[in-house]
């Protein structure tokens, strides 16, 4: 698998990303793929070949070792990685999208003219689709959390398994290679995903505290202007109006006013 070019596709995500998300992603890249790439893929590397029973019946250590390690830590991790980077993709692609109408906007009605004051802000449809991905980030590491604790009983890997698989003769005990060192790891990269989800959900809860305070800054604003605006002076009204109008242009850009969907 080639890391630097997930890193190099990821980076185009940083840019985008809230201060949580930047944290988030830093978190991956050293804590988690990092380790992985250097040390913890090694450690897994003769798995099979260190797995030793006190039996020499053709087949026995196979049939054990599949029984108990169905599937390689280091395949599940790998997996984790690719699957919770892929729906950041979704906020790249959005961006795109919208340097693609803005390019074909400016074709269409001059060089000056401007559909977005900024394709990367958080607003409208990108805001959702930010938030979408934050979901689906979460959701994943959780499921593979569950996953991995499920076939590994909590995580943990005993020193020694007992094994009374056919074609084994009788009951062996079979003896699992460098079982700390593993336990180590394990341990290790379940917390780096654990401070992740942390970091997702914080990144939840701040995009919609900032999303209600806006709104609850605009609602202000035209309550404001309403009730100054019922003076019998017109031109009272005029600043309060101008100031609401000021208020809107600063949250939503030129198209978010024409659409809030993209």
């Amino acid at each position: 698998m080639d890391w630097k070019t997930l890193e190099a596709l990821l980076s185009g995500v940083n840019k985008y990303s809230t201060v949580f998300g930047r944290i988030w992603l830093s978190v991956v890249f050293v804590f988690r793929v990092m380790v992985f790439v250097v040390a913890a893929e090694r450690v897994w590397i003769d798995d099979q070949k260190d797995f030793d029973c006190n039996t020499r019946q053709p087949g026995c250590a196979n049939a054990c070792y599949d029984h108990f390690f169905p599937v390689s830590h280091t395949r599940i991790w790998a997996l984790q990685l690719i699957f919770i980077t892929c729906p950041s993709f979704m906020v790249v692609m959005h961006v795109a999208y919208r340097e693609e109408r803005e390019r074909k906007y400016r074709i269409t009605h001059g060089e000056n003219a401007r559909l977005y004051d900024n394709t990367g802000q958080k607003h409208g449809g990108l805001w959702w689709t930010y938030l979408l991905n934050l979901f689906f980030k979460t959701a994943i590491e959780v499921a593979f959390l569950y996953l991995l604790h499920l076939i590994y009983n909590n995580f943990d890997l005993p020193r020694r398994v007992i094994c009374d698989l056919w074609p084994c003769p009788n009951q062996v005990d079979c003896y699992i290679g460098r079982p700390t060192e593993k336990r180590v790891f394990t341990y290790f990269m379940v917390g780096a995903s654990a401070v992740c989800i942390v970091l997702n959900v914080c990144e939840i809860f701040y995009l919609i505290a900032i999303r209600v305070l806006k709104i609850s800054h605009r609602g202000s604003l035209h309550a404001s202007s309403k009730k100054r605006c019922s003076e019998p002076d017109w031109d009272v009204c005029q600043t309060p109006a101008a100031d609401y109008q000021k208020g809107n242009e600063a949250d939503f850009t030129t198209e978010d006013k024409k659409t809030s969907i993209f």
